[in-house]
């Protein structure tokens, strides 16, 4: 049987997703967003997990759409259908009530760079380089870069680099605000997962909401975000989890959240 396009591995209640096509730089094929897809159904269906690691095999996170593969596409059912493949796998991470760390191990080019943005966190190794790289085969970003990268690092600079497709170390990449970690390369995994752990350890509840709430923070005025905050946090306070959280902290010792 053939290995997977996309790997996943539980560790406790950490998952790792890895884009598994490293003699392409993880590039897009339709065998690695299908497993992908998969992956992550799994990882959202699965109540044991807590956190979500993402990255690719090999020296590269993902070099974007595969080339050849896409040079075979004959009609614009096929394109559409790629590029909807690529669209579901973003709108699967930025809706999954889990964080997702990504962990950019090299590359992240094009739509790699998209899924990036789209996860919740991104970690990036010294040897991380990110580019924007559409306009070097004559195509707009995709994978919901449009959206993401100028709310990232704004308007102008998200200009800057989709006009261009420079690329961009992992340092530059911290400085305007891309990534929230670098860290040495030999290090990324375990500072990685020692971070979702943490994660792991908080309310999986609140994490989840506070990721639905942040992420629609940008179409909200002030009354309507109070307005959701207040009904949400009405939810919270009515959870065994708040209620753990405060015996725990009354009684000095560290909480044991159930997500319930």
């Amino acid at each position: 049987m053939a290995e997977k396009a996309a790997l996943l591995e539980k560790i406790g209640n950490i998952a790792r997703i890895t884009m598994n096509n490293p003699g392409s730089l993880n590039s897009m094929t339709q065998a690695l967003l299908d497993d992908t897809r998969d992956a992550l159904r799994e990882v959202e269906e699965d109540p044991g997990v807590r956190a979500v690691i993402f990255t690719g095999a090999g020296r590269a996170f993902c070099a974007g759409g595969d080339l050849p593969y896409i040079l075979t596409f004959d009609n614009i059912a096929k394109s559409r259908r790629y590029i909807q493949d690529i669209a579901q796998i973003v709108n699967l991470i930025v809706h999954m009530s889990k964080p997702v760390i990504a962990m950019v191990n090299g590359v992240a080019a094009g739509a790699g760079f998209s899924l990036a943005l789209a996860c919740d966190l991104i970690f990036c190794g010294r040897a991380a380089r990110f580019s924007q790289s559409f306009v070097r085969i004559g195509l707009i970003p995709d994978g919901s870069a449009t959206y993401f990268l100028p709310r990232t690092v704004g308007l102008h600079r998200a200009k800057e680099l989709m006009f261009t497709g420079d690329i961009i170390d992992a340092e530059r990449a911290f400085q305007i605000g891309l990534v929230n970690r670098v860290i040495a390369d030999e290090q990324l995994w375990d500072e990685t997962l020692e971070f979702a752990r943490r994660l792991s350890r908080y309310a999986p509840l609140a994490i989840g909401l506070m990721k639905k709430i942040l992420n629609q923070s940008d179409k909200l005025d002030l009354q309507a975000g109070i307005e959701l905050e207040t009904g949400i946090q009405l939810f919270c306070l009515g959870t065994e989890d708040h209620r753990e959280g405060v015996n725990a902290f009354l009684e000095k010792r560290a909480p044991a959240f159930q997500g319930r």
